[in-house]
């Protein structure tokens, strides 16, 4: 059974740090592109930062410079460690799995989330 368990989460002061950590089962994790996702209140689901099988990284320009992401295949474990944390960085955060092919893709897989909130 394929899963997705998102951890890490929790409460942090602005100007804070945290390491959000996706564990994967069930599923060949070395060749499936990752991906971090976030949704505040009202909000859309937005990408925040992605990493391919071959370990290529992008982020949204919101985060960039403050967020990293990473990949252990060894461990099927994707990494999201966030610095400088604000406010508006609050929301639920989703771990996402892609697998594609010719630019359509084939399997994508979800994590429930983990609930990052960044309040004084």
């Amino acid at each position: 059974q394929v899963q997705l368990v998102e951890s890490g989460g929790g409460l942090v002061q602005p100007g804070g740090s945290l390491t959000l950590s996706c564990a994967a089962s069930g599923f060949t994790f070395s060749i499936y592109n990752m991906g971090w996702y976030r949704q505040a209140p009202g909000n859309e689901r937005e990408l925040v930062a992605a990493i391919t099988s071959g370990g290529s990284t992008s982020y949204a320009d919101s985060v960039k410079g403050r967020f990293t992401i990473s990949r252990d295949n060894a461990k099927n474990t994707v990494y999201l460690q966030m610095n400088s944390l604000q406010p508006e960085d609050t929301a639920v955060y989703y771990c996402n799995a892609e697998y594609s092919r010719w630019d359509r893709k084939i399997m994508g897989y979800w994590g429930k989330g983990t609930l990052v909130t960044v309040s004084s």
